[in-house]
């Protein structure tokens, strides 16, 4: 089912490139970026995962490097039956943590320094469980495709705005610039457009892999405690290097307290006090 979403989300983001490149440039503005959203979704499929842990300066641990972390990621996959993920260490004090890789061969899991320092055993058992749980559903894939080309996106949209600033726009809709409609149509609707398909794919993916995550670690309130934690943190400290095109992947939002309407109109995560109402009723049923 993923499979299915993952091409439809390329589909569609192709789309969006396509449309934008004949506002711009007309038939060969559209040939242009066919090329180039092809080139994109190749990319992305084989090195998404990649892009995405050089953007964050994560760096990979052997067993010998994070001893305690290695072990508890290695009994909780096992658990899963999963095969061993890569593990990856951020360098900062926000806790917070994703997982990535195109399957479950290849899966990845990242958590920041501070998470390690902020959480129990039993609290960080969850949220690598919930990880796992993402790798296990084959939602790494998904999401780290929508990160890099929602970010591609981004960054035409913010070139169109300086473009504007600077005059370089065109205010005749006949011409080759697209125009006035073409211009707003870059800088405003094409990011609302991205954060909308990863709206659409990662809300109800955030309250399954919380489920799954309580079973894999068999302490559902464990989980809870940790959200509200990471939670907190995400309100009051922004974690470096993080942007509105993949702050989808992390299991809180990292942006979450830049004050800033859009990005919580937007979303990508279902409120944190919901998840952990869901997950301490997962821990009266059981």
């Amino acid at each position: 089912m993923n499979n299915l979403k993952t091409t439809l989300l390329l589909a569609a983001l192709t789309g969006l490139l396509m449309a934008i490149g004949g506002l711009f440039g007309g038939r060969s503005g559209v040939g242009i970026m066919l090329i180039v959203s092809l080139a994109m979704n190749l990319g992305s499929y084989w090195f998404s995962d990649k892009l995405v842990l050089r953007m964050y300066s994560a760096r990979e641990i052997t067993a010998e490097q994070g001893p305690d972390l290695f072990k508890l990621v290695a009994n909780l996959a096992h658990r899963a039956n999963l095969p061993m993920p890569r593990v990856y260490v951020i360098d900062s004090d926000v806790p917070n943590a994703f997982a990535t890789g195109r399957s479950p061969q290849y899966g990845v899991v990242a958590v920041t320094t501070g998470i390690m320092k902020t959480l129990s055993y039993d609290e960080l058992s969850g949220v690598i469980a919930h990880e796992l749980a993402h790798i296990k559903n084959r939602d790494t894939l998904i999401s780290t495709v929508v990160a890099s080309i929602a970010g591609v996106i981004t960054w035409i949209a913010h070139m169109a705005q300086w473009s504007a600033i600077f005059g370089m726009g065109r205010s005749n809709e006949d011409d080759n610039g697209g125009g006035l409609l073409g211009t707003l149509f870059t800088i405003v609707l094409a990011p609302i457009a991205a954060t909308l398909i990863q709206l659409g794919i990662s809300r109800s993916r955030e309250y399954m892999a919380d489920e799954i995550g309580g079973a894999i670690s068999n302490n559902p309130l464990a989980l809870a405690s940790a959200l509200e934690k990471i939670d907190y943190y995400a309100k009051h400290k922004v974690l470096p290097a993080s942007t509105p095109s993949t702050s989808h992947l992390f299991i809180i939002n990292p942006l979450s307290g830049t004050g800033q309407w859009m990005t919580n109109l937007f979303s990508t995560h279902p409120a944190t006090a919901e998840r952990v109402a869901r997950l301490r009723e997962q821990a009266r049923n059981r």
